[in-house]
Order: C-alpha cells, then structure tokens, then sequence
C-alpha cells in the first residue's frame, strides 16, 4: 500500500511538473507576440516598389466602409479556438491604391485577383470599376485572373481589358434574389408567442417569425427593386464586354443549352460566349505576366506590388492634411443602429453622437459629410443621431449624407433632415415604416409544467415580462407607440424632404426604393459617391480651400497606442495568413437573424430593414 501511494505521489509531481512547464511555455509564447505587435509599431519594414510591376487588387473578405475594430490579441486567440473573424478590406482603402497607381509611374499594369473577396455592395463594386477606368485612362493594362468567378468577382472583373480563367473554371451568373428562412411553424412547435406590432403594407422584417412564406407585398417590393438593380449590372456589364443584357440574361435562362453546345465545358461556354478572354492555367498566367513585367528580383516570379505592401507607401485620403483652416468632418457610420450599446460592427448612437458633437464644436468644421450604410435599427437611437445632427446644422454647418449600399428604415430617419443627400442609383433606401416585436414562452413553459404567477400594485405589474402573457394593456400601448413613432417618421421626411405627408405616406409604408427611383420620388437629391458628396459639403459651406478628416471620438494616449496596435497587429496577422474568413454558412444565417439581437431599444421599437446587400 506504502509504495502504490508513492507511486500516486511520483505521478502527480511529474503531472504537476508538465502543467507548470506547460503554462511557462504559454506565457513565454504569449510575451514573445505581444513584444512582436508592439515591434511592428516602430519598426516598419521597408517596402519597395519595383519599376515597371504589376500593382495586384486582391481584397479579403468582405468589402466594408470601415473595419471592425478587434483587438488582435483576441482575434489570435479566437482562431486558435476555431472562432472565425471574417476577414475585411476597406473600401477607401482599395480606391487609394488604384487611384496612386495609376499616378505611380513604376506601376505598369494592374492584376485583379478577386477570389478572396467576399461580400460587397454594388456601390462598392462600381466605385472600385470607376477607378479601375480612370487607372486605364493612362494607358496602363488592366488584366483580371482566377480560377473562378462569382457574381460580384465577375462584375469587378468586367472593368479589365482581359479576363482569364482556369480551364476548368466557371463564371457563376444566376441573377439576384432575396431568398429569406422562414420559421413560424418552428415558433408554433415551441409554443412562441411572437407579438408583431407594426404600420406598413410592405414592413416585411418580421415575417419570417410570423408566415412560413413571403407575402405577396413583399415580393412585389422586393421584385422591383432587384429588378432595377440587375437591369444596372447587366448594362454595365454589357458595356465592358461587347455584349447585350439581353445575351447576358439569355446566358442564364438557358444556360443548359449554353453548355451543351461547349460539350458540358463551363470554362468553354465562358469563352465562347465572350464572357472571358482567355482559359489559362495559373503557370500560363504567370508565364504571361512575366512576358509583360518580367521577373522579380529573386527570379522566382513577376515584378509586382500586393496591394497591402502598396498600401503603406501612399498617404491615405481623408486624413486632414492641407488647409490648417477649413476641414470638412467626414463620419462613417455602418451597421445596425443600437442604443448606447458597445457592439463591435454596429452604430453605437452614444459613440456616432459624440463625433457629430465634435464636428458642431470644433470651429475648423465648416461642414459635415455623413457616409452612411445601415438598414437601421433602434427608433429611439435613430432619432437621438437625428437630433444631434439637428443641432449641426442650427450652428450654420451644413449636413451632407452619402449613402452606401444601404441606408434605409432607421438610417433614412437619420438622413431626412440633412441638407443634401446623394446616392448611388444601386443604393437602398426608404424603408420608412417602424415595427415593434415582443416574443414570449408562457406557452413554452407551460407544455413542461411550468407556470408563472403572482401580485403586483398595478394592472401593468410584471408586464413585459417574456415568462408571461402579454397582457392587452401593454400591447395596446406598445401598438400606439408604433403608430405614433410612424407618424413622426412620416413627419420627419414629409419637413425635411418639403415634402407634403400625405405625398410620402403613398411613398412609405415600409417600401424599399433603389436609389435611382428615390431620385426620382423626390427622397434624395442626386445621384453620386462620396466624393460629390464631400464637394457639395464644401460648396455649402462656401470654402474652397479646404482639407477632409475623418472625425474620430476623443480617445487618450493609451487608447491610441491600443488602437494603433490592433491596427498593425491584424495587418501582421492577415499577411501571415493567420486569419480567415467565416463559415459561409453561418455568416448567411446570421445575416438572416442578426436584426433578432438588437433588443436595445426602450420601447421595442424599431425602424430596420434587413436585406441582403447583394448576392454572390
């Protein structure tokens, strides 16, 4: 017995020797990449843009208006624990280093390599195509090579000079569609009682808990505008590749047919429909661009520059440069609209209200371009940016909003007021309805015997609560709420559009517009980028002599070390290719269902429109 306990003490001390050592290790492991994230903060490798290269477009992930702001200690951990961070580029990013290279007379031709890029916005994508024709205004060549294509990859792809693809690639064009999880027999097997409070035909954020199909409004809203949408890709499309919409939609209604005359070939079809230019291996590829550029310093490849490394060599725009005098405060402001909430990637309104106070206190502001893409959100929130923004404008300063891929329901609250807004004619806005939801599991507690009970003071008492009924009381009051929130929305555009109410009721009820056709209803003033926007700001404000910043919250020191920091630290991290992008999957679910979290609001009501940004 003595020596078994021995035997136990000598196995525990070796176990408990393995777990020191092996927490040592860790926290060795964890210094030596905290010492290389500070490192990357004061030593910056030296990038050198060989003569006569090739410039490579090869955003990540997503295509965003600003990054989500991740610590990188966190986002390390997270992918070691198979947490995946999506991966993102930021727009202004990519229409800096286009706009530099083509300015840059060491870069000779540019290369899009598009399959690491996830989801964009069609603005996005055409402010991307516009800088790629102005780089090939200056006579440089433009090629775009994969393996394949989806549909935003193709689109971005159409505004080269040639497109090459893997002989056993293909060009994925189905054609855009809003297909949506509907799930009210679901709720119906748990008992759910999912109360839906809203005004509006075509207010559709709720149905997939209350129907198990699309209604017909919402289909007859949602045909319209992907309609006008795709009738703009298909043009644009057309227009770069000799072709017409006509072919393009012929191309996919009878795509069978297509690829039977290619012998069942995809990449075949591609070719010999002029979809592409060329089928060519990635060696052949290479081959080709070698003959073009030459070869790299150390002979193993092409001269080239990754649009990251190209990236640190540019001063980027916006950053208040120039005029010591005159600035314009450019905000952005993406994602759902919370209520003083710290969510990572959504408008938290106490932060917005904070940079629009800044741009109304500082007098170097003379004028404030909001850069806006959102689906809205919270009503209380909207309506606290709203007012704030109110106030910028009493002290003299003009307001500008610029419109993303999406600023309708909450974010057009926001916007009505502005001074001007402008839009891209594939952006979507209005949305102008509100809807409260309010679930409850009484019955759900009930079908395993559980029930809830009690006393309380007043009628009200315990109302709210989801462990019981709602009573009618409240849901009469929580309905007047929307109803009354409706009519200070119709109020709201009807004053800051000079628009009569009964005129925007017929254009509201919660209907979807794409910007070309809210052009023509009268919902925004013009159709353009953020650029426009930032110049009719300017012109508002009567300067001509002035420098654009991007207004940032009030943060210390530290805080900004942090900041610069995570920055650095995700460039390290994507370059070493220790990041990747989310399961698609679960990121197309989540785009269904996210609107479900935001329970910010205090009266749970909320102006939101959650609709895909566009299809792949």
């Amino acid at each position: 017995m003595k020596k078994l306990f021995i035997g136990i003490g000598i196995t525990l001390r070796w176990l408990w020797k393995l777990l020191s050592m092996g927490s040592r290790i860790m926290s060795t492991l964890f210094f030596l990449l905290m010492i290389a994230f500070i490192l990357t903060l004061f030593i910056k490798p030296r990038v050198k843009v060989p003569e006569g290269a090739a410039l490579i477009i090869s955003p990540a992930g997503n295509i965003v208006e600003t990054k989500t702001a991740i610590n990188p200690i966190a986002r390390f951990v997270n992918e070691i624990g198979g947490i995946q961070v999506p991966e993102e580029t930021r727009l202004q990013d990519i229409l800096d280093t286009i706009n530099a290279g083509a300015r840059d007379k060491r870069i000779k031709i540019m290369l899009l390599s598009l399959s690491k890029m996830n989801r964009a916005g069609i603005n996005q994508l055409r402010a991307i195509g516009h800088s790629i024709e102005n780089f090939k205004k200056t006579g440089k060549l433009v090629i775009a090579a994969d393996d394949r294509y989806n549909q935003s990859q193709y689109y971005l792809a159409s505004f080269a000079d040639t497109i090459y693809m893997n002989p056993m690639g293909a060009v994925g064009l189905r054609g855009f569609g809003v297909f949506r999880l509907y799930m009210k027999e679901l709720l119906d097997r748990f008992a759910v009682n999912f109360h839906v409070f809203k005004v509006g035909s075509y207010k559709s954020a709720l149905e997939p808990f209350t129907r198990n199909e699309m209604s017909a409004e919402a289909k007859e809203e949602n045909r319209l505008w992907l309609s006008n949408l795709w009738k703009i890709y298909c043009k644009d499309i057309a227009e770069h590749r000799s072709l017409t919409p006509e072919k393009i939609n012929s191309l996919i209604n009878e795509m069978p047919d297509y690829l039977r005359r290619s012998g069942g070939n995809a990449g075949r079809m591609a070719l010999d429909t002029g979809l592409i230019d060329g089928l060519k291996t990635n060696q052949e590829i290479e081959d080709e661009l070698i003959r073009r550029v030459g070869r790299s310093d150390d002979d193993k490849t092409f001269k080239q520059i990754q649009f990251t490394d190209y990236l640190t060599t540019i001063t980027p725009s916006f950053v208040g440069q120039g005029s010591e005098k005159n600035r314009i405060g450019l905000i952005v402001a993406e994602g759902a609209i919370v209520s003083g909430e710290k969510i990572t990637g959504q408008i938290d309104s106490t932060a917005l209200c904070r940079k629009i106070r800044h741009v109304r206190e500082d007098k170097k502001m003379k004028a404030l371009v909001l850069r806006i893409d959102s689906g809205g959100g919270s009503a209380f929130a909207s309506e606290q940016i709203r007012q704030e923004l109110l106030l910028v404008k009493k002290s003299g300063k003009p307001v500008v909003v610029s419109m993303g891929s999406m600023a309708a329901s909450g974010a057009y609250w926001i916007s009505a007021d502005a001074d001007r807004i402008i839009a891209s004619p594939v952006t979507l806005t209005g949305s102008i309805g509100i809807f409260g939801f309010l679930p409850t599991f009484e019955k759900s507690l009930a079908k395993i015997g559980i029930f809830s009970d009690g006393t309380g003071t007043t009628s009200m008492a315990g109302a709210g609560n989801p462990l019981r009924p709602l009573s009618p009381a409240l849901q009469d009051t929580i309905q007047q709420g929307v109803e009354e929130g409706y009519s200070r929305f119709l109020s709201i555009v009807a004053q800051g559009r000079n628009m009569p109410t009964a005129e925007v009721e017929q254009l509201a009820q919660g209907r979807v517009w794409d910007g070309a056709t809210a052009l023509k209803l009268g919902l925004i003033d013009k159709l353009g980028d953020l650029n426009d926007a930032i110049r009719e700001a300017a012109g508002l404000a009567g300067v001509s002599d002035y420098a654009v910043e991007y207004v940032q919250p009030d943060i210390s020191t530290a805080q900004q070390f942090l900041r610069k920091l995570a920055n650095r630290g995700a460039v390290f991290l994507e370059r070493h290719h220790l990041v990747s992008s989310g399961n698609p999957v679960r990121q197309a679910i989540k785009q269904q269902l996210d609107f479900s979290l935001l329970t910010t609001d205090p009266a749970h009501i909320y102006a939101l429109c959650p609709i895909p940004r566009s299809g792949n």
